[in-house]
C-alpha cells in the first residue's frame, strides 16, 4: 500500500487542473472581482504560458464550480456565487429565480390575462375551477430581457390572496416574494428547455437558445397549489444550488 501510494504521489497534476487553481487563487484573492471580464482566451493562455486547449479546460472546471460563467458574444466573466457559500438554495422556501439567476434584474414586466380552463391547468393545478388567470413576468437588465417566468393561478386565488389584478404592484409583489411568505410549502422540478423563444410570445429571451427551467408548485394549503410558475434562465445565467444536511 505504502508503495502504492508512493506511486501516486510521483504522478504529476495535469497542466490544466494547475492553472484552475492559479486561476481560483486570484479569483479568490480578488484580482479578478465579481462580475469582471476576464482577458481573451489569447491573452490569458500567453499569460499562464500555456495553450489555448489548456486553459479551455481549466476554464471549464471553473464553469462547473460555478466561478466563471461565458456570455455568448462577450467572453468569460467572473461570478458572484463564490462569496456565497452561505446562501439558501432551492431547499428553502422562496422565489427560485433568485437563488438561481446570477446576472442584475432591475426591472419586471408583468402581462396577464384570464383563460379557459385547459387539461393542463387542471393537471397542474389539481382543482376545480371556473377560469385560469395566466400570467407573465419578464425580467429585465439594461433593456434586456433575461429571464422569463409563466403563471397559472386558479381564478378562485385571486380572492384568496386579496388581489386586484389591475394593481400591478401588488400583483408581482405577490408572485415575488408574499406568496412564499404565506406558503407552507413548495415542489420544485428542474429540467432543460430550448423551447422558450416561440413567436406566440410579446418578447423574446436575449440570451434564451437554452434555458435551464424550473417548475415549482406553491401551496398555502395541502390540497392544492395557489400558483403555478415556469421560470426559464439562460443557462450561462444559471447556477442551481441545493443544501443538504442531516
Amino acid at each position: 500500500m505504502i508503495n502504492k501510494l508512493h506511486e501516486l504521489n510521483k504522478q504529476k497534476k495535469p497542466l490544466s487542473v494547475i492553472v484552475y487553481d492559479q486561476l481560483y487563487k486570484l479569483i479568490m484573492e480578488g484580482i479578478f472581482p465579481p462580475d469582471s471580464q476576464l482577458p481573451t482566451e489569447p491573452e490569458l493562455a500567453k499569460k499562464l504560458g500555456v495553450s489555448r486547449m489548456t486553459l479551455r479546460h481549466a476554464l471549464a472546471l471553473l464553469k462547473e464550480d460555478g466561478l466563471v460563467k461565458n456570455i455568448q458574444g462577450k467572453g468569460n466573466f467572473i461570478t458572484k456565487f463564490h462569496q456565497n457559500e452561505s446562501m439558501d438554495g432551492l431547499e428553502k422556501l422562496g422565489n427560485p429565480l433568485y437563488k438561481c439567476y446570477t446576472g442584475n434584474i432591475d426591472d419586471i414586466e408583468l402581462i396577464f390575462r384570464i383563460d379557459l380552463i385547459t387539461d393542463y391547468a387542471i393537471q397542474v393545478l389539481n382543482r376545480e375551477m371556473t377560469a385560469v388567470v395566466a400570467l407573465e413576468r419578464w425580467y429585465k437588465s439594461n433593456d434586456k430581457i433575461v429571464a422569463f417566468a409563466f403563471t397559472m393561478m386558479p381564478i378562485e386565488a385571486v380572492s384568496q390572496l386579496n388581489l386586484d389584478l389591475q394593481n400591478e404592484k401588488q400583483v408581482l409583489d405577490m408572485l415575488e416574494e408574499k406568496v412564499y411568505e404565506l406558503a407552507n410549502s413548495s415542489t420544485i422540478e428542474i429540467k432543460r428547455s430550448d423551447s422558450v423563444n416561440t413567436p406566440s410570445l410579446k418578447y423574446q429571451l436575449s440570451y434564451g437558445e437554452e434555458c435551464d427551467l424550473i417548475l415549482e408548485s406553491v401551496y398555502i394549503s395541502d390540497k392544492y397549489p395557489v400558483v403555478y410558475n415556469k421560470y426559464y434562465i439562460p443557462i450561462q445565467f444559471s447556477q442551481i444550488r441545493i443544501k443538504t444536511s442531516k
